[in-house]
């Protein structure tokens, strides 16, 4: 009989023996198994243009969860991104990043359009009136079936396809690649600010400005440093910021909406 050349799963076997080899494989694949799994593909940064600094943080709605809360099963709002959070742990989920996500009243109502989880709880609002929300045009940010989008508040009004979430506010800092018409290079009126951004139907961008910004500062650092073609703002002042991985906590008043990627 020819004798079988020392490969390396003989010495295996010699040197460990069959059994122990068998433990280590099954060791393995019980290693594989447990070893933390990336949540999606949620990542958050920040980063300078024009000499102001921005925290941006980009979601991937084919792998991330995104979500829409308010309030809780009582009714109450969470206000806060710690008492979301705290909600979620009892439940077994985990916050992973959070923005407050359109206007409210004082009430912390919704001032336009929400939907969460499939479920209209307040219709468009196409009133004319004062503010930011009002300047037209305003829009609408919403999760649909074929992805996100950034549109026009009639374009959602005419729209057919099936929403897992929305979300109104105003108004629109880029539609079609084009800065508001209302927003001028020249003006003095700088806040902190956030907005959200789409730059193809996968992938949804937050942005917060760490210092103030104008209108057209922000809108413009959308368009020229992350090359989305649609724009919303979302809010000013209120403008709050909740990321795991930077390990921030924004709480600067009481909020209404509330956007989240989720795990």
């Amino acid at each position: 009989m020819t004798r079988l050349r020392d490969s390396t799963s003989n010495r295996w076997v010699r040197e460990f023996g069959l059994i122990d080899l068998t433990r280590f494989v099954t060791l393995l694949s019980f290693i594989v198994l447990i070893a933390p799994q990336r949540a999606g593909a949620l990542e958050c940064s920040t980063t300078e243009f024009a000499g102001k600094r921005f925290t941006v943080c980009r979601v991937d709605v084919s792998k991330d969860h995104l979500e829409l809360f308010h309030r809780d099963e009582t009714g109450q709002p969470f206000k806060r991104f710690d008492r979301l959070a705290a909600w979620l742990e009892s439940r077994q989920r985990k916050l992973l990043f959070a923005m407050n996500a359109g206007m409210y009243h004082a009430d912390l109502s919704t001032v336009g359009l929400f939907v969460a989880d499939g479920r209209q709880i307040t219709p468009l609002n196409t009133a004319s009136g004062e503010g930011n929300f009002f300047l037209k045009p305003n829009g609408v940010f919403a999760l649909t079936a074929s992805g996100a989008r950034v549109m026009e508040s009639p374009e959602y009004a005419r729209s057919r396809e099936r929403v897992i979430l929305a979300t109104q506010s105003g108004p629109l800092l880029l539609r079609g690649g084009t800065v508001h018409p209302a927003f001028h290079a020249d003006s003095t009126s700088r806040l902190v600010r956030n907005a959200v951004g789409v730059p193809s139907p996968d992938t949804v961008i937050f942005v917060v400005s760490d210092v103030p910004v104008t209108f057209y500062e922000f809108a413009t650092f959308f368009r020229d440093q992350l090359h989305c073609p649609d724009a919303l703002f979302l809010d000013g002042t209120v403008s709050s910021l909740y990321s795991s991985q930077l390990k921030r906590n924004d709480f600067r008043m009481d909020l209404g909406p509330i956007i989240a990627v989720t795990q």
